[in-house]
């Protein structure tokens, strides 16, 4: 009898026509428990959705499912593992299903939030930003790591740039819809 593969440990929230789409590396050890994006009361992801003008109000991580309504969506790299990132096996990233998903959903916007993940997906260095290459369609963007881990490196200001080309996208989209 062939195994079923393991159920992710969060779900995507992917669809198209979604004007900005957030990857992280993995669910952490509280977001897994609490089956919830972004769930460590010391990760600043959804404060900074709030104070970048992404969402028009704070959202608590189990509000997650809300965010396409918006434009958003949420994935990460590795579907079937949490943990911080130097807790995960090696292959724990799946960068082809990551690519496949983005060019099957199109966003207009990729949005790594740590510069791990945007290494691991592109294989390169990265720095923060609106990077040069894309996948299919979509414009692919760096964000400094939201993590209390990574507090060391945290600037909203790049968070605040997205918003301004989320922003824009995301009139460019109504008005062909």
């Amino acid at each position: 009898m062939a195994r079923r593969a393991e159920p992710p440990i969060l779900p995507d929230v992917l669809q198209p026509g979604l004007a900005l789409v957030f990857c992280g590396t993995a669910a952490g050890k509280r977001s897994a428990a609490e089956r919830a994006y972004y769930a460590h009361p010391g990760n600043l992801f959804w404060r900074a959705l709030y104070e970048a003008g992404l969402t028009p109000r704070l959202f608590a991580p189990a509000e997650f499912p809300l965010l396409p309504q918006f434009g958003i969506g949420l994935t990460d790299l590795a579907k079937r593992h949490s943990g911080n990132d130097d807790e995960l096996p090696p292959g724990a990233f799946d960068v082809p299903a990551l690519r496949a998903k983005i060019e099957q959903h199109a966003p207009r916007l990729l949005a790594f939030t740590s510069k791990n993940a945007a290494r691991a997906a592109l294989g390169r260095p990265v720095d923060y930003g609106l990077q040069d290459e894309r996948i299919g369609d979509t414009r692919v963007f760096v964000l400094p790591s939201p993590s209390g881990q990574a507090r060391g490196h945290w600037d909203l200001g790049p968070w605040r740039t997205l918003a301004a080309r989320f922003a824009a996208e995301r009139a460019t989209q109504l008005r062909d819809q």
